[in-house]
């Protein structure tokens, strides 16, 4: 369970005008709240805050000029076009309390290449210690076939993690494949009636053109 200290300031000014200072100077405007207690506003470093929020369920030791606060990344905000961070929620935490957190799931072993793997879910929900949160859970698709699927209740729980989500709930399917349809060329027939009934196409000219023999012959005598 990784924890990062990281030196804050508080804040004595709010709203969007302020926020977008901040930023510029290189802070994060922060909320730290939970506990019972009064939200306190802070600001935090840009560049330590980035690398602290590398680390899945990270526990931050905000250090204030009076106290420290434990806490747990609960809401981060980003810029949906650049990604960098523009605010983050904190949560006080205390030593000893159990937790509900999503954490990461990886996925190891071989299964069917036949198949088409299918990531349903990338993180489940459960409960544990707050300071030994694990950084990602492992899940098994050793011997796996297409069509099936591996499920929440799969997922290898270290001692002490309690399952939160519905242990019914897929986390991997291996789809099948869509068969291949084979196209069959169409070849264009005559029926054997038509072919009977329509002369070729030399037979045709001949007797159009071929005078009759009887005519012929009474011009003759003339």
């Amino acid at each position: 369970m990784a924890e990062i200290s990281i030196k804050g300031a508080r804040r004595t000014e709010f709203g969007k005008g302020a926020s977008r200072r901040a930023r510029r100077d290189g802070f994060i405007p922060a909320v730290i709240y939970g506990h019972g207690e009064k939200p306190q506003h802070v600001a935090l470093p840009s560049r330590e805050l980035g690398i602290a929020l590398k680390t899945s369920n990270v526990l931050i030791d905000v250090v204030l000029d009076d106290h420290t606060e434990l806490t747990l990344p609960k809401s981060v905000s980003r810029d949906p076009l650049t990604g960098l961070l523009e605010h983050i929620d904190l949560v006080i935490v205390r030593r000893g309390e159990r937790v509900v957190v999503s954490v990461p799931v990886h996925t190891e072993g071989k299964y069917d290449q036949d198949g088409i793997l299918e990531h349903t879910n990338n993180s489940i929900e459960v409960e544990t210690d707050v300071t030994n949160i694990p950084a990602f859970l492992m899940l098994s698709m050793e011997g796996m076939m297409a069509g099936e699927s591996r499920y929440a209740a799969d997922v290898v729980l270290p001692e002490g993690v309690k399952l939160i989500s519905d242990p019914k709930m897929t986390v991997v399917h291996l789809s099948v494949k869509s068969a291949e349809i084979e196209e069959t060329p169409v070849v264009a027939a005559v029926a054997e009636g038509d072919a009977a009934a329509a002369p070729a196409e030399g037979e045709a000219a001949a007797t159009a053109t071929a005078p009759a023999g009887g005519d012929d012959k009474k011009d003759k005598k003339k």
